[in-house]
């Protein structure tokens, strides 16, 4: 059929109109409604939250949305542009009004979860990071604070539930135990008043737990990435009840499986702790010398480092068998599970915060591993990704040799306004009149095209609606306008995350990696793996 046009809401960073939120109360009884008056700040943002979900209704075929709170009143969070400034507040249906309970202000962006309720209300639990880690809080119904319920160096994530009788808070966090890997998640239980704090699910794993509705038993699923996944069903005190399963890894050892294996290295400023996971071909010679190839994703929202076994097999397990030594590692300003520091370490600096850390870590593991040679590192992400591994070509054009970019924001000023205001910053400027805007400004990939020296493959889906074909026909503007070679693949009819084309992709990326870091350049025009998938597929339809 002819093309046809496609068109979304797309708000961008710095952008003078935005959407407007309002909220309303509709009775269904009356058909009345009622708008509620929520302005505080310019072109803010609401957020209504909905209640925890049931266990005992997991496998219900329809689970409704019920709002946070009683039949009385709900909660809502209410957030302003720049998102240093976030009101809990709380709607009273009958008369319409809105209370702000909590104000949180920080002089970076707000993060918060959703509030915990005791007795429909009386008391909340509150998650904050005032103190510089992730912590809980409790307040009273009428927003004033009681008591912290925990503190210190470590993050508490999320409320798993609330006994109110023994007035009790379940909740996981990480980074608190010794010798341990700080991005293992752990169930912990402790007194409202902070005391008794308790680990129920002790050792040295990455922890999936689902509690169940009375808080007396909880189902923990847990692994590392060198290690086969178990469950067990433990109670509330963290004893062990029953084995419920351990997968059989028997068939996937016979075809010559091997577990990648965690380390840890110094970021660039030569004290904080990065972790990271190795990816190795399975017929692995420590004699011989490896290109070494990062998988990146800068975050800052999380990090690309596998923490539990299985997923990211395309990138890491599956890239390492072409020949290479792949790795992944966290940096500062990644993820948002350690300290508000380690996290909001790139703010302002949205380009390239993320890249002395990568290229220190790269060095480390080649001092510290012979078969690593140093003068053939790589470099692919996705997305996020893409972006930082170009510019990490274009930052360190001596180190990186080859890139694969897929799918990045190579300017994000033309990304969308949630992610890129919120973790470079919004500047919001008051003029004399009173009249409010905000300005923006960020580095950007194309201003360093120039630099380029190494091997580069930019690829994008021509109808990616997250992250637009934009930003990455801008980096090719600007490096043929440089002078540069480099490779440009787009796929037709793809989104953001390839579809279909994912196969194609990824053999398209090994072969790049292949001819300009192992010198395999005598390829097929047939991609032949691909074909033998399909006439093995073939074979067993017509068996």
């Amino acid at each position: 059929p002819r093309p046809t046009l496609e068109t979304y809401k797309y708000h961008m960073p710095g952008e003078k109109e935005a959407p407007v939120r309002h909220l309303y109360v509709f009775s269904v009884d009356s058909k009345a409604s009622t708008i509620i008056n929520t302005a505080a700040f310019k072109n803010q943002e609401l957020g209504l939250w909905s209640a925890p979900m049931k266990e005992n209704t997991r496998d219900d075929d329809y689970r409704p949305n019920i709002w946070l709170g009683t039949n009385q009143y709900f909660f809502v969070n209410r957030t302003s542009r720049d998102l240093k400034k976030i009101d809990i507040c709380r709607v009273d249906i009958a008369t319409g009004k809105l209370t702000a309970l909590i104000e949180e202000r920080l002089n970076t962006y707000v993060e918060i979860r959703r509030p915990g309720l005791i007795n429909g209300g009386k008391e909340i639990v509150h998650w904050s990071e005032r103190d510089g880690w992730g912590h809980f809080y409790l307040y009273d119904e009428n927003g004033k604070l009681l008591r912290q319920i925990t503190s210190g160096p470590w993050h508490a994530e999320d409320i798993e539930g609330i006994d109110e009788a023994s007035r009790t808070l379940y909740f996981t966090a990480n980074g608190r135990e010794k010798n341990e890997d700080p991005y293992y998640l752990h169930l912990y239980r402790v007194g409202l008043d902070g005391s008794n704090l308790k680990l129920l699910n002790a050792g040295d794993y990455d922890n999936q737990t689902s509690m169940g509705d009375s808080r007396k038993f909880f189902i923990n699923n847990f692994s590392r990435v060198n290690t086969i996944p178990e469950s067990v069903l433990m109670d509330n005190t963290g004893k062990k009840i029953m084995q419920l399963e351990k997968a059989d890894f028997n068939s996937l050892f016979a075809a010559g499986y091997k577990f990648p294996e965690p380390f840890k290295v110094k970021a660039d400023d030569g004290i904080t702790d990065l972790y990271g996971v190795m990816y190795k071909p399975f017929d692995f010679d420590s004699t011989k010398k490896y290109p070494l190839i990062e998988y990146v994703y800068p975050g800052p929202q999380t990090e690309a480092v596998n923490k539990a076994f299985g997923r990211g097999m395309d990138r890491t397990d599956r890239l390492a068998q072409v020949g290479f030594v792949v790795v992944t590692i966290g940096n500062r300003g990644g993820h948002p599970s350690r300290s508000k520091w380690y996290h909001n370490y790139g703010y302002g600096n949205l380009r390239d915060y993320g890249l002395a850390d990568k290229k220190a870590a790269a060095e480390q593991l080649a001092d510290r591993y012979s078969f690593i040679d140093i003068n053939r590192v790589g470099i692919h992400g996705h997305s996020g990704g893409g972006f930082m591994s170009t510019a990490a070509m274009l930052v360190y054009p001596d180190f990186f040799k080859v890139a694969v970019s897929s799918a990045g924001n190579h300017e994000n000023n033309i990304y969308n306004r949630w992610w890129s205001e919120k973790h470079h910053g919004v500047k919001e400027v008051i003029s004399a009149k009173g009249d409010t805007s905000f300005v923006y400004q960020v580095e950007k990939n194309p201003e360093l095209a120039k630099n380029l020296k190494g091997k580069l493959m930019l690829s994008t889906g021509d109808i990616d609606n997250n992250v637009h074909p934009a930003n990455t026909i801008r980096m090719a503007n600007a490096l043929i306008k440089a002078n540069k070679r480099f490779e440009f693949v787009l796929l037709p009819g793809q989104r953001h995350g390839y579809g279909d084309m994912t196969e194609y992709f990824f053999w398209k990326m090994a072969d790049y990696f292949s001819e300009h870091l192992l010198g395999h350049s005598d390829r097929p025009t047939d991609m032949v793996e691909m074909q033998k998938e399909i006439e093995q597929s073939g074979n067993k339809k017509k068996n």
